[in-house]
């Protein structure tokens, strides 16, 4: 039999979903197949609309080998599992005359524990297990979720968090769920034969396409123990967090309440002359941390040091007494002695980890209004800890709407470990970059507005000028718009303020669950919805709600933030242009993805406005402008009040025509 041709395999795939085939997903789609075919590797933005999701799943099932596909984003992880990968196997069956298999995999604490459930948590101030189901009472909100648990584990096939709906707070979900460290191991549970997550890992290991996340595909590389099954493929949606998230695994934390919590969970294992000596360690850490202010240690201060020191090694001892004794009076020791060698180890590899210092790690403390201070430690990069683990010994296709920063890809390839594109060495990973477009006509649909004539934005001070801006802009497009700012602060501000002066809704996040803030501005396209970082890049909006976008300023990281600034300062040490390199980099990956949330489907107009002269005046402006949609540009306030005004009216006009299909919808 002819095998089908990788166009004939979309066009299935595409009419299942009942989308449309556009020519940047067939390019895509292409450049995937040869990537996998050759084992090479393939970075391709593919902007909103373009259909990415099948333009890599169609290629790497056709392939037949094993796919790993990581996302950052539940909604995603759920559009694949759900939707995209059902429809697509079975439009795909009878041209492949095979059915691929497909299973999500998380992290163990994503699954309920059947032992956690039945038996209780071990807790730090009782000795044996504490039945939490028996103390929380019923009417409250902890008891209340702890009984919805009780009927979500008689229920559900997978345990996983994500498919209770609606959710459950975080403390709930801490009493019924383990950590990799806290397992009993299959073997040794007698919940094992009915794990969740051992089955989700052996679903895991018998499918052909497996959906998991970045978090979990980081512990994969970091820890050296695979978590991940064995696969030739490997695809990075959402490429554009991978350096995040990564990093965010690779942390450690220290706090006072964490390594007091070690010495409750192992006093009651080991002898008194062992707990002594961590708690005494602990004592002095505690003490420490209440002088600490917040900022980057360049130096570990000799007084820290020594506690560390002294903290790693207590840890030890205590560790190795958890290793060798045994205690049968308490009630069920193998899991009360797992969670207290889980809490240990942490406390040990954190303090050994900054005692012995690394020209490669950033050391900082923080201070929180509600947690207290926290001494932590991050790697100055991951970049080469991605280089080695990833783009060994497979091939690795990575795809976002924004990995092309400032006209090419090698900002971000950089930040991957990859040389720039073309110049690989020997031992360098190569690469290629493809932009596919979007079906939209950005510099039709949009307009993107420099207010240049406003004051430069400092550290501190009332923007009264920029809010009075914000307030003619929202007013000439009478709502329907999305406010993206640098902090809370200024949020709270912008929504006091034009709360007081315009009659239309201003929602604010913070007052409302994301979820129901986001639906409340879809529904109203009067409403305005006003935040911060979690709506630069997860509001999908079509049609007349969201027709300006506002961003308040340029988003550079903060001054003080200790790691990008360390790791602006790396790069300068080495020549580079750190500033460029970090500050610019980040600030054009959140411009670009905030830009996004303008034009989501095909009949979509607006404005997006940023509220920062910088943009229109200084020399690196050139640089975030060309790494946003090709919107027409200008810095007219009165050519872009009229527009505004104009798309409110066509809006108004239509208002009885069905809504625009958004991406997600479409099966993109």
């Amino acid at each position: 039999m002819t095998k089908p041709s990788l166009p004939d395999l979309l066009h299935a795939a595409v009419s299942a979903v009942g989308g449309t085939e556009r020519p940047g997903q067939v390019a895509m789609a292409q450049a995937v197949a040869d990537a996998v075919g050759d084992s090479s590797h393939l970075l391709v933005q593919a902007g909103t609309g373009t259909g990415k999701s099948l333009g890599y799943l169609v290629p790497a099932l056709a392939h037949g080998d094993r796919v790993v596909v990581a996302t950052a984003t539940l909604a995603l992880q759920r559009q694949l599992v759900e939707r995209d990968l059902p429809r697509t196997v079975d439009a795909l069956h009878p041209l492949l005359r095979r059915r691929p298999e497909f299973a999500m995999l998380k992290g163990r604490s994503n699954y309920l524990c059947l032992h956690r459930l039945h038996e209780g948590a071990p807790q730090d101030d009782e000795d044996g297990l504490f039945d939490v189901f028996e103390e929380a009472a019923p009417t409250s909100k902890l008891g209340k979720d702890l009984l919805r648990l009780r009927d979500f584990a008689d229920e559900t096939e997978t345990g996983d968090r994500d498919a209770l709906t609606p959710g459950v707070s975080d403390r709930a979900w801490a009493q019924v769920s383990v950590s990799s460290r806290e397992c009993l191991g299959a073997s040794k549970c007698a919940y094992g034969a009915e794990c969740f997550a051992e089955a989700a890992r052996e679903r895991a290991k018998l499918a052909d396409v497996v959906v998991t996340n970045h978090a979990l595909l980081a512990i994969d590389a970091i820890e050296g123990a695979p978590v991940l099954p064995s696969h030739e493929v490997l695809i990075v949606d959402e490429a554009h967090e991978l350096v995040s998230r990564v990093t965010g695994v690779a942390t450690g934390e220290l706090t006072p309440g964490q390594v007091n919590r070690a010495v409750r969970r192992a006093a009651k294992l080991v002898d008194e002359k062992a707990a002594d000596q961590l708690q005494t360690a602990a004592e002095t850490f505690e003490r420490l941390m209440e002088l600490a202010l917040p900022g980057r240690l360049d130096e570990v201060p000799e007084d820290l040091g020594y506690c560390l020191m002294a903290l790693r090694d207590a840890a030890r001892t205590v560790l190795s007494a958890l290793n060798t004794s045994r205690d049968r009076s308490v009630q069920d020791e193998d899991a009360v002695r797992k969670q207290a060698v889980a809490a240990v180890e942490n406390v040990h590899a954190v303090a050994e980890r900054i005692a012995n210092g690394s020209e490669w790690d950033v050391v900082w403390y923080e201070r929180h209004d509600r947690f207290g201070a926290s001494l932590r430690v991050a790697p100055l990069s991951v970049s080469g800890l991605l280089r080695e683990k990833l783009f060994t010994d497979r091939s690795v296709v990575l795809t976002s709407a924004t990995l092309r920063l400032g006209g090419d890809f090698n900002g971000v390839a950089a930040s991957l470990g990859l040389p720039p594109e073309g110049q690989a060495g020997e031992d360098e990973p190569d690469w290629k970059g493809l932009d596919v477009g979007s079906p939209f006509d950005y510099s039709k649909q949009g307009i993107l507005y420099v207010a240049g004539h406003l004051n430069q934005p400092g550290r501190e001070g009332n923007r009264t000028d920029m809010l009075e801006e914000l307030a003619e802009l929202v007013e000439a497009a009478g709502g329907r718009t999305l406010g993206l700012f640098s902090s809370m602060r200024a949020a709270q501000a912008a929504a006091e303020e034009l709360r007081g002066r315009l009659d239309v809704p201003i929602l604010l996040q913070g007052e409302e669950t994301l979820g129901e803030l986001i639906r409340n501005f879809a529904a109203d396209p009067r409403t305005c919805l006003f935040g911060t970082l979690s709506l630069w890049q997860g509001v999908d909006v079509p049609g007349p709600s969201c027709q300006l976008v506002v961003m308040d300023r340029v988003p550079f990281p903060r001054p003080d933030d200790p790691l990008m600034s360390a790791r602006q300062k790396a790069v300068e040490e080495a020549g580079g242009n750190g500033f460029m390199a970090v500050a610019a980099t980040h600030a054009a990956l959140l411009m670009a993805q905030g830009a996004g949330r303008l034009v989501r489907a095909t009949g979509d107009r607006g404005v997006v406005a940023v509220l920062d002269p910088r943009v229109a005046r200084a020399r690196y402006g050139t640089f975030l402008r060309r790494s946003m949609p090709d919107f027409w540009y200008t810095t007219d306030r009165n050519q872009v009040r009229r527009s505004l005004a104009a798309i409110d009216a066509a809006a108004k006009l239509a208002e009885t025509t069905p809504p625009a299909v958004s991406e997600a919808e479409a099966g993109e």
